[in-house]
């Protein structure tokens, strides 16, 4: 326990340091085009809106904000009490009556000034305009946090280990600041009239509408409410992506499959894909005019019909876009399965039918459940595929889209909607957890694990390659569609080939002064949206696995709440992130609209679950005595993360890094409501081509994005490697007798 209060003795004296020197320097304030666009960093002192705090006390008269400096400076005095209860009691309050000050002073200023009268009375009304929180209070609500985690650890909390009490607490007030806050935000329109009062009846009205409950459909009716209808695809696209995610996951990995490279390359190629570009190579093949609509239509000579355009058609192509993201999550699952249980199972005489169904199917369990999670969020959440392919058949997604931006234009219908669609989520989360909770999966422990992994039964490995071999080649005429696509003069109208679409999205020139013009019209939301990516991608992954390891290595109050938190930004569709995020930082005390710095927030706090799920799949097959095994040899949990943790969950960093780049460059229904004229991602760049009837040069550019996840993600997967186990990773090619005779056989044999 000395070891661990002299390293919290020296985090403290930094963070104090830092903080000081960040008051003193930094503006506490930013009032127009400042701190998030990082304009301050030229001539912040001459600008009175980007004054420091020592001048925002000296010269403003903004008295009040000497608290936090003289908070500040009391932690630093707390260095010098000698009974570490006593002072990491002091250091805690302290902490919590900083963030407590900056919570009730950011909440309190609104474009007006203080919201809160009785602050105006006290303090005096607000100078030079509207201020939101600028770097000094970004950089003091971090020590604050900072300095309450540390005064828990001082005093025994979590066995005194700082790096895992402050990744806990900062984790708490990201979660609460870019989930909780936004969508609550969100949520308290339900209850308001358009002027901002307190009015029930728009909530009481819209969960009693039939339209949203109605189960005709089962009496005769023409269809169901909403509701049911997104609960019954959710499942059944759920169950479709988990299956595929599966199949692919064993033919990868348990059979002698000769492309395994290539299978693996198809299976990432539809998460890499913006969504209506799927939907549009659907419709031009199975739409009422589609190429195998026609044909068959000719052949049988029927009328061509609509059947794409439902809920069919939905779960065809979310089908396609999410196998994808299961089979990452369950690849590292089947690959850490371990083959000495299942040669003891063989030994034990059982075959290869009864191993597989018997031993190796239930460790894969953790990795089944949260690719179903995964799935049926995803399909919840989905807004593209139903936009393209749904129809008449609406789900919650695009209701809550047309009841905030259609005709509609009601908040308090689109925050019931959003309501409705967090109790399926949330509930299918409880599913799960049930369905997992008292079980023990870890299969990789520090001991030594030689063998070859047991061969599918012959059964099921010829139904597997049924499933998987003719959704391969149905993968490669989509996205034979996709490239066509951007080679013709007008997809499905004129076939001609050209190249004028990539010329004029990617064009490059040369300037007078010899400097390289990039004139093509895709390149300036090209440089941004590879920009925000790869700034997103690693704190995403980063962000998700600590979060995992904490969920899974350690118990603390509210942990199951917390999970739960981190779900709802997964849970609820990007339609209500993007508007919920426009509501809560288009106002003080964060005004972060119109910034790069929204656009990241979003796609972390929005893509981390999956790094979460699939950390906690990969860390639930690693034995705690591993971690016991590092501590006992006095290495603190950050080096035991770094050195031991990390090491044996590559497939899930690599599944994190993929999908959280993956999805910055494709994600639609968040970012539309977020980009601005400075940062314009992709896809927005996209849909207002495809607006503009341009989709020769859409396809594109979309066909140039692909070719360019693809490279990063191979650059991906050679910076993180492979996890090495120690094991011969082949699989037994014995015929199941011979294996089960091994020992037994010889015994009798000597």
């Amino acid at each position: 326990m000395t070891h661990l209060i002299r390293r919290v003795h020296w985090r403290q004296d930094i963070a104090f340091i830092v903080g000081l020197v960040g008051l003193i320097t930094l503006p506490w304030y930013r009032i127009e085009g400042g701190f998030y666009s990082f304009g301050w960093l030229s001539s912040f002192l001459n600008d009175a809106a980007n004054a420091p705090l020592v001048l925002e006390i000296a010269e403003f008269g903004r008295w009040w904000l000497i608290i936090p400096a003289l908070l500040l400076l009391t932690a630093g005095a707390t260095r010098f009490l000698q009974a570490p209860e006593t002072r990491g009691a002091a250091l805690s309050c302290v902490g919590a009556a900083g963030v407590l000050f900056l919570v009730v002073q950011g909440l309190a200023i609104n474009f007006s000034g203080w919201s809160w009268s009785f602050l105006e009375a006290l303090f005096g009304p607000l100078a030079d305009g509207q201020p939101s929180i600028g770097a000094g209070g970004v950089l003091a609500g971090i020590v604050f946090v900072l300095m309450f985690a540390f005064g828990l650890a001082e005093r025994g909390v979590m066995k005194g280990d700082a790096f895992v009490i402050g990744a806990i607490s900062m984790l708490i007030v990201l979660v609460s600041i870019f989930v909780f806050y936004p969508v609550g935000s969100m949520f308290v329109a339900a209850f308001q009239s358009f002027d901002g009062s307190f009015d029930a009846s728009g909530f009481t009205g819209n969960i009693q509408d039939p339209s949203i409950w109605s189960l005709d459909c089962l009496v005769g009716g023409d269809r169901c409410g909403v509701a049911w209808r997104t609960l019954w695809l959710a499942i059944m696209t759920a169950c479709g992506s988990t299956l595929l995610g599966l199949c692919f996951a064993l033919v990868a990995t348990r059979t002698r499959f000769p492309f395994k490279k290539g299978l693996r390359l198809l299976t990432i190629l539809p998460i890499i894909t913006p969504p209506f570009v799927i939907g549009l190579a659907l419709i031009l093949l199975f739409g009422r005019s589609g190429v195998v609509t026609q044909w068959f239509a000719s052949l049988t000579g029927t009328e061509p019909s609509r059947w794409l355009y439902g809920l069919i058609g939905i779960w065809i192509a979310q089908v396609l876009s999410f196998t994808p993201i299961s089979f990452l999550v369950l690849i590292g699952v089947v690959e850490g399965v371990s083959p000495s249980m299942e040669e003891a199972s063989q030994t034990l005489r059982a075959d290869r039918w009864r191993t597989f169904w018997r031993v190796s199917l239930p460790l894969m369990a953790p990795g089944i459940a949260n690719a179903f999670l995964i799935g049926f969020i995803e399909s919840m959440a989905d807004f593209g595929n139903p936009m393209v392919l749904g129809g008449s058949n609406g789900v919650l997604s695009t209701e809550i889209f047309f009841a905030v931006v259609g005709s509609q234009n009601d908040p308090s219908r689109a925050a019931v909607l959003a309501m409705i669609l967090l109790f399926f989520t949330m509930t299918a989360f409880i599913a799960q957890r049930f369905w997992l909770s008292g079980k023990n999966f870890a299969t990789v422990t520090g001991k030594g694990d030689s063998g070859a992994h047991a061969g599918l039964p012959r059964g099921l490995s010829i139904a597997i390659h049924v499933l998987v071999l003719p959704w391969i080649a149905f993968t490669l005429v989509i996205y034979g569609m996709i490239l066509f696509g951007g080679f013709v003069r007008t997809w499905g109208l004129d076939n001609s080939l050209t190249i004028e679409h990539y010329v004029r999205a990617f064009s490059v020139g040369l300037r007078n002064d010899g400097a390289i013009e990039w004139s093509g019209v895709a390149w300036n939301s090209f440089w941004t949206t590879m920009e925000i990516a790869l700034i997103s991608a690693p704190l995403t992954a980063a962000v998700g696995l600590l979060t995992a390891y904490i969920i899974v290595r350690q118990k603390f109050a509210g942990r199951n709440l917390f999970e739960f938190a981190l779900m709802m930004s997964f849970a609820i569709p990007g339609t209500v992130i993007g508007i919920s995020y426009i509501m809560a930082f288009n106002l003080p005390p964060l005004e972060m609209t119109g910034t790069a710095l929204i656009l990241v927030a979003c796609f972390v706090f929005r893509n981390m679950p999956v790094g979460v799920r699939g950390g906690v799949a990969a860390m639930s097959q690693l034995d705690k005595s591993l971690d016991e095994a590092s501590l006992t040899l006095r290495a603190n949990s950050f080096r035991t993360i770094r050195k031991v943790i990390l090491p044996l969950l590559r497939p899930a960093i690599n599944a994190a890094l993929v999908y959280s780049f993956v999805r910055a460059i494709t994600s639609i229904s968040a970012v539309i409501f977020l980009v601005s004229a400075q940062y314009n991602m992709s896809t927005a760049f996209i849909v207002g081509l495809v607006e503009n009837g341009q989709y020769g040069v859409a396809i594109a550019y979309s066909s140039a994005l692909i070719l360019v996840m693809l490279t990063v993600i191979a650059g991906f997967q050679l910076l993180v490697g492979e996890r090495r186990l120690r094991r011969e990773n082949r699989v037994a090619s014995a015929a199941p007798a011979a294996s089960a005779r091994t020992p037994i056989a010889q015994e009798k044999v000597a």
